[in-house]
């Protein structure tokens, strides 16, 4: 004999009702949203390069926000003022313009993709070479 009914559904995985074993209750608080967040790797690569600014004088402070739809790092000169350079990983925007984006002062995109190393090639200095 088969382990299928007529209907051919497993036998006491037919429609019935399953009692839910732990019943919530109306004021049981809706679970949190997923927050975006830096992996390690990603923030020994971004922490690399601020960390030759800082050795270089140019950067002096920095902050981490993690937010529902993105995480920021900002660079700043100064701790008290606007951030000089925003880093910020979308994962939404990872099939289009790619997740991870360089924005300057006042919002202006510098540089976009979906690999962070290539992105941060941003901030590396020009070399110009001189005749002797």
């Amino acid at each position: 004999m088969s382990e299928f009914d007529e209907e051919g559904s497993r036998f006491g995985a037919g429609p019935q009702a399953v009692a839910d074993p732990a019943p919530r209750s109306s004021a049981a608080p809706a679970p949190a949203s997923a927050i975006v967040a830096f992996h390690r790797r990603e923030l020994d690569q971004i922490l690399r390069v601020y960390g030759h600014r800082v050795a270089a004088g140019e950067w002096r402070d920095y902050a981490i926000d993690h937010l529902k739809d993105r995480a920021v790092f900002s660079i700043f000169r100064r701790s008290s003022e606007m951030p000089l350079f925003r880093i910020e990983k979308v994962p939404k925007n990872a099939r289009r313009q790619g997740a991870y984006a360089v924005l300057g002062t006042g919002g202006i995109i510098l540089k976009r993709g979906g690999d962070l190393a290539q992105v941060l090639k941003v901030f590396e200095k020009k070399r110009h070479l001189s005749l002797v």
